[in-house]
This record gives structure tokens, sequence and C-alpha cells, in this order.
């Protein structure tokens, strides 16, 4: 409410209301009586806005095409596959399903590349993240939410093919036990290779503000650190030096990714001259991917402690 206090007298003059004293205004302001949804609400609007975004829904048409495109190029040579096999009446389909994604790791990269920035990176250069945190919503909220939501934009990413491949392989009546077995190990495998690759580009992203920058660090340190152990890896067993090899894979995600489904998943490695890490070693490897998986969670957390003061 306002008070209208009374106009002063100018020059011994009476004033031009005279005798109002003062007037009441309602102006309508009341206090809120609706639903008060929580921090659980918010987190999981703001996991579905980030989901959303990473495919270009609810955003302009230039940002739905590459996405979009990305995912078409992932699963164009898995409907090439299914079509070959099922023409040709083959008794098992040309990949593997945990194959897959290392075949296409390349095109996963370049996914990671584009949306980890475009996840975290605008919040950063448009300073946005404290006015979320002045809500009622917490840094691991935050976290979790860009985290979760990229991870599973990924995870569609690499489980759609491999869901292609399946039901190809059951049109072409190929062995249902067998082949749900493999999709189920291709599952895993992809679910594990999402949440190493998200924690990786969002890590990488919530360094700068700026989406460029970004971009070209998530994909030099994905590409350049399969190109220099690929070749390392090659150059080992040129030397004879194969008890190395799989220790090598250590040092990339994607060699990381193929050790632990070579050990477990029973998946074929892709290391040059060698059968991929033994059970032993997958047990190392595992332990690795988990405890970077864990390490990404981490810093991101350090990271936007900071950027929300």
């Amino acid at each position: 409410m306002a008070v209208e206090q009374p106009t002063a007298h100018v020059g011994g003059q009476s004033p031009v209301h005279a005798g109002e004293q003062s007037r009441i205004h309602n102006i309508g302001y009341r206090n809120y009586d609706g639903p008060r949804l929580g921090r659980a609400y918010a987190r999981r609007s703001l996991y579905s806005q980030s989901l959303r975004g990473a495919y270009g829904l609810g955003r302009s048409v230039k940002s739905k095409v590459l996405p979009m495109l990305l995912f078409v190029v992932m699963c164009v040579p898995a409907l090439i596959m299914v079509a070959v096999a099922v023409a040709t009446k083959a008794k098992d389909l040309p990949v593997d399903y945990t194959r897959y994604a290392i075949i296409m790791q390349a095109v996963i990269g370049l996914y990671v590349a584009s949306q980890a920035p475009q996840s975290v990176s605008r919040d950063l250069r448009f300073k946005t993240v404290p006015l979320y945190f002045s809500r009622p919503i917490e840094t691991a909220d935050y976290v979790r939410a860009k985290y979760a939501a990229l991870a599973s934009a990924m995870f569609i990413l690499t489980a759609a093919p491999l869901l292609v491949l399946y039901v190809g392989a059951l049109l072409a009546k190929l062995d249902f036990t067998d082949q749900t077995k493999g999709f189920a190990q291709g599952l895993v495998s992809v679910a594990l290779l999402s949440l190493l690759f998200a924690g990786i580009g969002l890590v990488i992203s919530a360094v700068t503000p700026r989406r460029g920058f970004g971009i070209a660090a998530v994909i030099a340190v994905l590409t350049i650190s399969y190109g220099a152990v690929s070749t390392v890896q090659a150059i080992a067993d040129a030397q004879n030096s194969t008890s190395a090899v799989p220790w090598l894979g250590l040092f990339s995600p994607v060699t990381l990714i193929d050790g632990v489904q070579t050990a477990f998943l029973g998946g074929s490695s892709s290391f040059p001259g060698a059968e991929g890490p033994s059970s032993a070693q997958g047990v190392v490897f595992l332990i690795v991917v988990l405890g970077l998986i864990a390490g990404c969670y981490g810093l991101l957390m350090r990271r936007y402690r900071k950027v929300g003061l």
C-alpha cells in the first residue's frame, strides 16, 4: 500500500484538494500461496532442459543441425550392416556390439566436443550460474543435472545404433540368446563410455566461457590422446614389447573403454598385436575408468563452488 501525503501550502494558499489529508492505494501485492516445488523439481527441470538442448530441441534450427546429423551418422552404418545381414542371410553381424562405439569414436568425440561447451560455457559466459544458486538449488544439484544430461544424451547417441543392430539381428533370425547377451554387453560398454566422455568434456568446457576454445580443447584431448597411445602401442608391438601394449591403453579414454570391454564384456581388442588386457589387467582399467568419472565430478564441484560465490 502507498499513502499519499497532503500537498504543502504555497504562499499561504490552500492545497488544490483542500481537506483531503491522505489517500490509500491498493496496488495488489499479496503473498504467494501456491505450491513450492523445491530443489528436486529445479534439478529435474535443469536436467530436462540440458538434455533437450544437447539435441537442439527448444532452440533454433541451426542448433539442431549438428547433433541430429551426428546422430544420423552414428545410425546409418548400423542400418547398412543390418541390411547386408538380412539380404545375405548371414549367421552373424559384421561387427560386435562392443566394437561399434570404438569404430565410431571419432563421431562420438565430435559430439561431446560440440555439446559439452554448449551445456556449460554459455552459463559461464553470461554469468548466469550465480542466478541458479540464488534459487533453492545448490552446487551439487547443478553439477549432477548437467553431468547426467550430457551422459544421457551420449548414451542415446551410442545406444541407438546398437538397438538398430539388435533389431536387425532378430529380423535376420540370428540366435536370440547370443544377440541379447551381446546387446546387453554393448549397453554396459557405451554406458561407461558416456559417463567418462561426458565428465571429460564438461571438465574441459567448464574452464573457459568461450565455446570455441572448449570445442577445440575437447577435440584435442580426445583425438591427440588416442592417436598418441595407438602410435606408441604400435611401436611397442613392433619392438616385441607386447607386454607393455595393454598398459599403454591406460592413457587414453577410448583405449580405456576398449580395455574394460575386452577384459569383462567379451569384446575383441583393437590393441595392435595383442589380445588386450587380461582379467587382472582389466580390473586396473576398470578402477581407472571409475576413478576418472569420480574425479571429473569432483573437479566440476570445485569449479562451480568458486563460480557460484
